[in-house]
């Protein structure tokens, strides 16, 4: 293989995924499991730990854009980033939807997209099946009209272009400095970044749970490093000179533009890499990326003697992990990330779109896990819509006469 400067993009992006995936599975980075800590045991410490990736994630662009290295503001064009968190396309509906399918398809699957890919390099065959579904979902998602008559057809109507209202982006900094009639919005930007990253961090170590967990620290840590790292190679000067060499009707779409880890688009990459005849172009930054997570998790399962081969428990087991996998492969495509795809590596970017989905899948995942306590602890009584409500409920969404179920 010609190391052209796009592949040395490509083999930066595997190798910082290869110490992220060892990580991630030394220290159990997992962001379903922050949601089950905190439902199922008022725990936060995991899901402190997925904030404080965010924070270093925020911390970490807004670094490198103060000093010149990256220019994050191409993640507002679709001509140069995958995906286009700043659009000024801001397409609320797809945001809140997908989440919420990704939330409970995570749920479902045992673990979010990233969780995937780490399962696998432990020895989980059942999440080869949830890669597999979330990868047919994703690619029908991708690379067919599904999307579109299914969803964007009803949806892109409803959202709002920002760039009617005089913003070109919908990173935080350019809509509050936009409303405040800013002409040059960066001081906002810089602003929001280091409030934010900075409160968030600060939220984090309030609990002792966190900061008396070292594996919390260095996973989040770890994670929102691996995101500032891979911006840094594909947005910096390496990036930007690769950039401005190619004809991008002539390269592949997704391999070298600006963008940082997700991982529900490289599961319908790697069916489209298969049915391409494995052909070299068709090997993105996003793909690689996955195939690093696998690596590492894979290295530090062997170092660790944590490698064993895992498989259903039943048929429930396996429908449930079959249906979690397509709901995220749906709604990781239509909320344009997962987990880490917009709740670390988007909200680095300060997108409004990806605080959103940030939220939505944390509901929906939240939600599915309370509905799931209901009908196991009740059973007959508890039907879906008894359990949905009460859910609803207990998150404050509804009001307190409206509940149906007594919790235990």
């Amino acid at each position: 293989m010609e190391l052209t400067l796009g592949n040395q993009i490509l083999l930066w992006g595997f190798g910082i995924a290869v110490l992220m995936g060892a990580v991630v599975n030394k220290t159990n980075f997992c962001t379903m499991g922050a949601v089950s800590d905190w439902v199922n045991m008022n725990d936060t410490g995991r899901l402190r730990a997925w904030v404080f990736a965010i924070a270093v994630a925020i911390l970490g662009v807004l670094a490198l854009e103060l000093f010149g290295y990256t220019d994050i503001s191409m993640t507002a064009s679709n001509d140069t980033a995958q995906p286009p968190y700043r659009t000024p396309m801001f397409a609320w509906p797809r945001y809140i939807l997908g989440g919420l399918l990704f939330g409970i398809g995570m749920t479902l699957g045992s673990g979010c997209g990233n969780k995937t890919f780490i399962r696998i390099g432990g020895g989980n065959i059942k999440s080869i099946v949830v890669l597999l579904m979330m990868g047919i979902a994703a690619y029908i998602m991708i690379y067919t009209s599904f999307d579109h008559y299914v969803f964007l057809q009803w949806m892109n109507p409803l959202s709002v272009n920002l760039a009617e209202h005089g913003m070109n982006s919908q990173d935080l900094g350019s809509i509050v400095g936009g409303l405040a009639g800013m002409e040059d919005t960066r001081a906002a930007y810089i602003t929001l970044a280091a409030v934010l990253g900075l409160l968030f961090a600060a939220w984090c170590f309030r609990a002792a749970e966190f900061r008396g967990s070292f594996d919390n620290l260095l996973g989040g840590a770890v994670v929102g490093l691996a995101v500032v790292g891979a911006w840094a190679v594909t947005a910096g000067p390496m990036g930007q000179e690769w950039l401005s060499e190619i004809e991008w009707l002539d390269v592949k779409p997704h391999a070298t533009g600006v963008q940082s880890y997700t991982f529900v688009a490289p599961s319908g990459q790697l069916l489209h890499y298969i049915d391409g005849g494995f052909a070299q172009r068709l090997v993105t930054f996003a793909l690689v990326g996955a195939a690093g997570v696998v690596v590492g998790s894979f290295l530090w399962a062997i170092l660790s003697r944590g490698f064993r081969f895992e498989w259903f428990n039943g048929i429930g087991d396996a429908v449930r992990h079959i249906l979690g996998g397509l709901l995220m492969g749906v709604g990781g495509v239509l909320a344009m990330g997962c987990t880490i795809g917009q709740g670390v590596t988007g909200a680095s970017t300060l997108a409004l779109g990806s605080f959103l989905a940030f939220g939505a899948i944390v509901l929906g995942s939240a939600l599915t896990m309370k509905i799931q306590y209901y009908r196991m602890l009740y059973e007959a009584e508890a039907s879906f819509g008894k359990a949905l409500i009460t859910s609803l409920v207990d998150f404050h969404l509804l009001p307190k006469g409206m509940r149906r179920l007594e919790a235990m």
